[in-house]
């Protein structure tokens, strides 16, 4: 199919697309008030701080240490974090959070324009592009995590931010690569924003990836030029995404995977069964709508695909696209081991790919709105003759017009459903801050205390008791503290931090667990005391400021035993050591399959969760081997320094989640580091008074492998201007 020309600002098309975004941009308004996040929003606008901050402080937001879930994680290396930071520096400029809320805001609502613009460089028609376009703001899935407006809204909790700019690139990724199978000089094109979209959302990166083996089948041309071209794609895109992919790979070990999680449908994927029913009673376009707007027009496109399969490349690799996304979407729970030939499978959520369904579908509708329109207009004979007579101009414009209404009403119920949901979540936006306002105001000062006499982390509950319902509005207050910048502990996701799961165990009756966790302060309900020896600080309205004072972000330990682990399982191993645990005891960890062992380098024996001792040996319950006599903790930049005096030889635990980088010093001395339980980081200190030194240092390879992305990119191209 041929490329056609961009539109003028007179284009009908383009108009179509200008007023389908300007509603949304009135609909979506309530999206850019500050407001404090129900769900994984909250960590994604921390992360956007916390970019912004190490932007201010002259740091590099990759290489360093996020505090504030899991006890902390390089997650800016590990997680997806490419839009954290670009928003993040847009934060120096407008300030983090407006940064973040005005990129929720504005990406959704200009949605329609990726769409158009990825459909017109793909080679589609103005108005098949068009129609794409106004169509992507009514999808609603029945999961709602898809390429669709409810994945972002403030009662969708936001949580999957970082993929509403993979979406953007993705589409783009697909344009241009489907372009570079036509027009080698757009090999290097497509590999960047293949590799851009990786960088953003690792699914989305996946779907891109997908795109270019799909074409490589399906695209025009022949067969062993197209395989060429694509392995050019897939090798300049994975090269592009290098400093992405390396260092995800080289910590991959120590990163978790979600021992909550990875059993269940959510990461496995719903299986073939439920996803063909929710595909054929329109449950990946049209949920809760009596008429399926955009699953009867997806359907017909696709049989029009398959009229044309042989004359039409694009309309092909649109219903292969579909349809490969689709049974990717199945996961684990249909294909059961042979899923694990999927790359990194282990960290993947199938059910996701359903994305690339919705994408291609959208492409898929359009086609068939055209066809539908150009019937109308009576393409053939009839119109030929009425042209001849001069009645062309006014005959076409009654039928656009009434083609124009007759699409209205058929868009009219999903319009209306989106309508009434945009208000709703500008209703819950309205009360939340009201919420913020008063009970926010009564937890400030709490809040205020905590943060000027630091030294450990506040617990206000977990969301598997009484946390979930200490609220402020409908915020949990646990998770209201990760917005309001301070060190909590409960909230553990999104995160692969190896604490992920070891923190829902924390027990609140369990002295021990607060040492180890670096729990010093408590938030409780007014009138309720505390569940261990604590000092009264202040209350306000419902609620109460608590402070352990023996505890801190640092504890001495005597280290006995050992529990061995692997990133899937240190939760379940772990368990039974913190259930027996006592203050100022620990076991170290040996790592299956890292290469490397906490506590002495020995061979880790096979074991259970319960910390292994020597044979006939039965452990007597002592105090810790020492005291912290001072502290300075900026887990913020990833660095502690304590002051201990050892009353035996001992190790002291700095109570952050352990990585490879962490680094100790032992009186100006560097000494290395141990892993402790659960996931811990350690350093062995003699007996005596010494001052310890704890310091994060981030992947440090970032600007030699950004050089070999360019270097990649600039190699395509050289390669796609000499083929062209």
């Amino acid at each position: 199919m041929p490329v056609r020309r961009w539109p003028s600002p007179r284009s009908p098309q383009l108009w179509a697309v200008g007023a389908a975004a300007v509603w949304q941009l009135w609909t979506w308004r309530a999206e850019r008030l500050r407001v404090a996040y129900l769900y994984d929003g909250a960590v994604h606008q921390e992360m956007t701080r916390a970019a912004t901050a190490a932007f201010k402080a002259g740091h590099l937001p990759f290489t360093s240490w996020f505090p504030f879930t899991g006890l902390g994680s390089p997650q800016f290396s590990e997680y997806q974090s490419l839009a954290s930071v670009v928003t993040g520096l847009a934060g120096t400029v407008v300030g983090a959070g407006a940064a973040y809320r005005w990129s929720l805001y504005l990406l959704v609502a200009l949605w329609p324009f990726a769409v158009y613009g990825g459909g017109r460089v793909m080679g589609l028609s103005r108005g098949t592009s068009a129609a794409a376009a106004v169509l992507a703001q009514f999808v609603v899935s029945f999961t709602g995590i898809g390429f669709e407006q409810n994945a972002y809204s403030y009662t969708g909790g936001a949580e999957v931010w970082t993929q509403l700019f993979g979406s953007w690139t993705l589409v783009f990724a697909w344009a241009t690569s489907w372009r570079a199978f036509r027009e080698p000089r757009y090999l290097w094109l497509g590999a960047g924003l293949s590799g851009l979209t990786i960088a953003f959302h690792y699914e989305c990166g996946y779907l891109a990836l997908l795109g270019v083996m799909v074409m490589a089948l399906t695209g025009p041309g022949r067969l062993l030029r197209r395989l060429l071209s694509g392995a050019a794609l897939l090798a300049g895109s994975l090269a592009s995404a290098s400093w992405v992919v390396v260092p995800l790979m080289l910590g991959s070990k120590w990163s978790a995977i979600d021992e909550f999680l990875a059993p269940t449908v959510y990461a496995r994927g719903y299986g073939a069964r439920k996803e063909l029913q929710w595909l054929f009673t329109g449950q990946i376009f049209d949920a809760r709508r009596t008429v399926p707007v955009i699953s009867v027009l997806v359907g017909a496109g696709a049989l029009l695909a398959l009229w044309r399969w042989r004359r039409g490349p694009l309309e092909r690799s649109l219903l292969a696209l579909f349809a490969a996304s689709f049974v990717l979407s199945f996961g684990s729970t249909t294909f059961g081991p042979f899923a694990d030939l999927v790359p990194a499978h282990g960290s993947l959520y199938f059910r996701r790919f359903t994305m690339g369904t919705q994408l291609a579908g959208l492409y898929l509708a359009g086609t068939a709105v055209t066809w539908a329109w150009h019937w109308l207009e009576g393409l053939g004979p009839l119109s030929e003759r009425r042209l001849a007579h001069g009645r062309g101009g006014l005959v076409s414009a009654l039928v656009a017009g009434a083609a124009s209404l007759c699409f209205a009403a058929w868009l009219y119920p999903a319009a209306r459903q989106l309508y009434r949901y945009d208000q709703q979540d500008a209703a819950a936006i309205s009360s939340q801050r009201e919420a913020d306002a008063t009970s926010g105001g009564d937890l400030a000062p709490l809040l205020a205390y905590v943060r000027r006499h630091g030294g450990g982390r506040v617990y206000a509950g977990l969301s598997s008791n009484w946390g979930n319902d200490f609220m402020v509005g409908v915020v949990p207050v646990y998770k209201y503290l990760l917005q309001e910048n301070v060190d909590e502990m409960a909230y553990v996701v999104p995160s692969l931090s190896l604490m992920l799961v070891p923190e829902a165990e924390f027990a609140e009756t369990v002295p021990a667990d607060y040492a180890l966790f670096g729990v010093r302060y408590l938030i409780l309900p007014t009138g309720e005391g505390p569940p261990v020896k604590a000092n009264f600080v202040m209350a306000r309205d419902v609620y109460s400021l608590w402070e352990v004072p023996s505890v801190h972000y640092v504890e001495p330990v005597s280290v006995e035993g050992r529990i061995v682990a692997d990133r899937a399982n240190v939760g379940a191993k772990s368990l039974g050591l913190l259930e027996s645990l006592l203050p100022g005891r620990d076991a170290s960890v040996g790592w299956r399959g890292s290469g490397r062992s906490g506590g002495g380098g020995t061979t880790p024996e096979p074991g259970a969760g319960r910390a292994q001792v020597p044979a006939g040996h039965t452990p007597v319950p002592v105090g810790p081997p020492g005291k912290v006599l001072s502290l300075h903790a900026d887990l913020a930049r990833g660095r502690a320094t304590a002051e201990v005096r050892m009353t035996r030889a001992g190790s002291l635990l700095l109570s952050a989640s352990y990585v490879p980088g962490w680094h100790a010093w032992v009186d100006g001395r560097p000494r290395p580091v141990e892993m402790l339980a659960p996931a811990l980081v350690g350093v062995r200190v003699p007996k005596g008074v010494h001052d310890v030194a704890f310091r994060y240092e981030g992947f440090a390879w970032y600007p030699e492998l950004w050089a070999a992305s360019l270097a990649s990119l600039v190699g395509l191209w050289w390669v796609g201007r000499r083929a062209s």
